[in-house]
């Protein structure tokens, strides 16, 4: 059986949101089993309320301690040993959980798992990689906010990891990787980009070029690298988006009379794109490059989106994601020996 572990405290609804999630996820996979770790009172006590007939394969984990979603990386690393995030990571390193699975403070979680977990060797920095709707399908990003600053060997590193998550949950044998820029010329981007560039061309990725952030969406490239600040960027750029476009739509449908009307024979049109844009159904982002597979949850989900992270957990496990990482990268070589 799968046992993942879950920071049930964090995210800016906590419990709200990851106990519903939870529950949703032991009627939905007959065999998983989940640690639920905060305030064991708290946490008993919405178990209770939901039946006990649904406390099968359940297990509850006190932790005495929440880090903020504020607070700063290196002061929850400290100061919040016993926080409800920091024992779910911890239970993946002591081999009682295959997986965690976090909404709380994401600078606190990578540090707080860089710490506990350490990094595959021949990777320098984690990244955090998820999924963005396209046309036909979904396209991985990554960075994704982890790294603000990422040097063109650290770039090159995450193609490789990126890479290999597709190949491995996918199943692309040889994915397509494109680097986001401003253009697909080759004259343009900063240095960073330019000097990454060279290093994707000799490398044994799929590389295709230049990526532009229309093409996240409209385009056909398996995975497009980045660092975390450009990443991040279009990351919420696209959930505010698709958040708006609704909203458009759901003001136009209701302005009058008329428009309700139109609005009830085109329901099963609407609630097709509606599903389609849903951002929670792409929640879930993989720290890559640690020795233990960690998700973060947006800090903003609600129940439904905290299930769909919690997806991204058991997928990762079910095809031994991080093993197959750290066996391809075994000869990956020193980022020393990289330009710079």
């Amino acid at each position: 059986m799968i046992t993942l572990s879950i920071d049930a405290m964090g995210g800016d609804f906590g419990l709200d949101a990851t106990v519903p999630a939870a529950l949703d996820i032991i009627d939905r996979h007959p065999q998983i089993g989940l640690i639920l770790v905060g305030d064991a009172r708290r946490i008993e006590a919405r178990l209770a309320a939901a039946g006990a007939r649904r406390r099968r394969r359940l297990e509850v984990v006190n932790a005495e301690q929440v880090v903020g979603m504020d607070e700063a990386p290196a002061t929850a690393l400290r100061k919040k040993k016993n926080s409800s995030m920091r024992v779910a990571i911890n239970l993946v390193k002591d081999g009682r959980a295959d997986a965690c699975v976090s909404s709380g403070n994401t600078g606190a979680l990578l540090a707080t798992a860089r710490f506990v977990l350490k990094t595959i060797p021949g990777i320098d920095r984690p990244a955090i990689c998820a999924s963005l709707p396209r046309m036909d399908g979904h396209t991985y990003v990554l960075d994704l906010g982890a790294n603000v600053d990422s040097p063109p060997a650290i770039l090159l590193q995450f193609g490789l990891m990126g890479s290999l998550l597709i190949n491995c949950l996918e199943g692309v044998a040889n994915p397509s990787v494109g680097l986001l820029n401003i253009g697909v010329e080759d004259i343009k981007g900063n240095d960073t980009i330019k000097a990454a560039a060279q290093l994707f061309k000799r490398s044994s990725l799929n590389y295709v070029g230049y990526i532009e952030a229309n093409d996240i969406y409209a385009g056909n490239t398996d995975l497009v690298v980045c660092d975390g600040f450009v990443g991040n960027v279009a990351l919420k750029a696209t959930e505010g988006a698709a958040q708006m476009i609704m909203g458009a739509i759901g003001e136009e449908f209701t302005r009058n009379a008329a428009t309700r009307g139109a609005g009830l024979l085109a329901k099963p049109v609407l609630a097709s794109i509606r599903r389609r844009l849903d951002h929670r159904r792409y929640n879930g982002a993989s720290l890559l490059g640690l020795k233990g597979s960690v998700v973060k949850s947006h800090g903003a989900a609600d129940a439904t989106g905290f299930r769909y992270a919690v997806e991204v957990g058991i997928k990762e496990v079910n095809k031994n994601l991080v093993s197959n990482i750290e066996n391809a990268l075994t000869d990956l070589p020193d980022s020393d020996t990289l330009p710079a």
